[in-house]
């Protein structure tokens, strides 16, 4: 019996359609109506933890660190960029142009064990470092237990 992998998740599948939809609407409507919508403008994230706390990495290439705005929220941490948009006349024309980010918002619940007095955020490399440590008290203590 041969076992076919299937790894495309619903909402990528969603994404799929509904991006072939707007690339044929693209084609059929050349207006400015439809070129600017696309279910991908949202970075990708990459979410680590480790014994001292969490790193978020937010794959966002071509802004500066300036267009990045974080706010913590009781325990909601949101991660927005806007990119101002130069007013310069383009000289090329694009078909379609998918790689230019001028604004988005994700928003993170943080588990109870973060402190978020102490976040710390960097930019570079077109990556976004978000550190969250945890707090001290709720770090996992190795006991030593004697054998009698």
């Amino acid at each position: 019996m041969k076992l076919v992998r299937f790894n495309q998740p619903t909402a990528n599948f969603l994404n799929a359609d509904f991006n072939k939809l707007f690339n044929q609407l693209d084609t059929m409507f050349p207006s400015k109506s439809f070129n600017n919508v696309s279910y991908n403008n949202i970075p990708a994230v990459n979410v680590k933890e480790s014994e001292n706390g969490f790193q978020i990495e937010v794959a966002a290439p071509g802004l500066k660190k300036e267009d990045f705005k974080l706010s913590l929220h009781e325990n909601r941490l949101t991660i927005s960029a806007k990119q101002e948009e130069n007013s310069e006349e383009k000289t090329e024309k694009y078909t379609r142009q998918e790689f230019n980010y001028t604004s988005f918002q994700r928003t993170f619940t943080l588990p109870k064990n973060v402190d978020g007095d102490k976040i710390e955020a960097t930019y570079a490399d077109g990556i976004l470092h978000v550190g969250l440590p945890k707090k001290e008290e709720l770090k996992p203590a190795v006991k030593e237990i004697a054998v009698a």
